[in-house]
């Protein structure tokens, strides 16, 4: 049984990856969301049981997903540790808590997988680091990435790079979102409708990032590809390192891997 606290869009994701691939069956998941709405929702959309609160679902599932924001994640494990065994899988999806801290919130050894899912979870494209604690078994590495792997792609890491793994993947879908809406918006000034715009750079990008995985070729390669000799694209990569884009990024993410190293 897999049980969910927290049924939020993060969660309805992974339930929906775990559902499609057939990591469990329809009956094996169990959940609770302090929002009556949201749980009642999730329940008839998904199919799943759903428990009477947080220490229901701790209960009654082998694998319990944390799915709550960082904010209340410590009076969460507080509430459910009581019922909490050293036989049952954790899988925290909260940024900026230490498997140590996680494990000093429950006052007990637990089974801890710590991981940094991003949105395009949600279309079961996403990207999450992942790394786990001490007395995690072979069987529980090995149930956690199925669970993982059933929205997207997932890759272990050592915990100390979490918080890279954050500014570089948990949080980078909204630099290349803005990035999209930029995109569009020249062309919409450029006499393009806004419609066609949005797709036109989505796919682009899409397809850029497809490109660069399926090939295994380097991006700067890629890019001089694209950059012919005299041509329009250099002008625009002339443009581009000039007004300090490459910059931007770094300082971006520097600023996201510092402020989740804090939290």
């Amino acid at each position: 049984m897999i049980g969910f606290i927290g049924l939020g869009n993060m969660a309805q994701a992974i339930i929906g990856g775990i559902l499609s691939r057939g990591v469990i069956s329809e009956g094996g998941v169990i959940g609770y969301d302090k929002a009556v709405n949201t749980r009642n929702t999730v329940a008839e959309k998904y199919g799943i049981a759903l428990a009477n609160d947080n220490t229901d679902v701790t209960q009654q599932a082998d694998t319990v997903i944390l799915a709550v924001k960082p904010q209340v994640i410590e009076s969460v494990i507080k509430e459910i540790a009581p019922a909490a065994s050293e036989d049952t899988l954790f899988i925290s999806i909260a940024p900026g808590k230490s498997i140590a801290r996680l494990t000093e919130c429950f006052g007990k050894k637990v089974r801890i997988v710590r991981c940094m899912p991003n949105t395009p979870a949600l279309v079961g494209a996403g990207m999450t680091g992942f790394c786990v604690s001490g007395n995690v078994t072979e069987d529980d590495r090995e149930r956690a990435v199925r669970i993982l792997d059933s929205f997207g792609k997932a890759e272990e890491i050592p915990e100390h790079q979490m918080a890279a793994v954050t500014s570089v993947s948990g949080s980078s879908p909204a630099y290349v979102f803005i990035m999209i809406e930029a995109m569009a918006d020249q062309a919409v000034a450029d006499g393009m409708s806004r419609k066609q715009a949005y797709e036109f750079a989505a796919q682009a990008v899409m397809g850029s990032a497809k490109m660069m995985l399926e090939t295994g070729r380097h991006p700067a390669e890629l890019k001089d590809m694209v950059c012919s000799p005299a041509g329009t694209t250099i002008e625009a990569v002339k443009v581009l390192e000039r007004r300090g884009f490459r910059a931007a990024i770094q300082d971006a993410m520097s600023a996201c891997t510092e402020k989740a190293e804090r939290l």
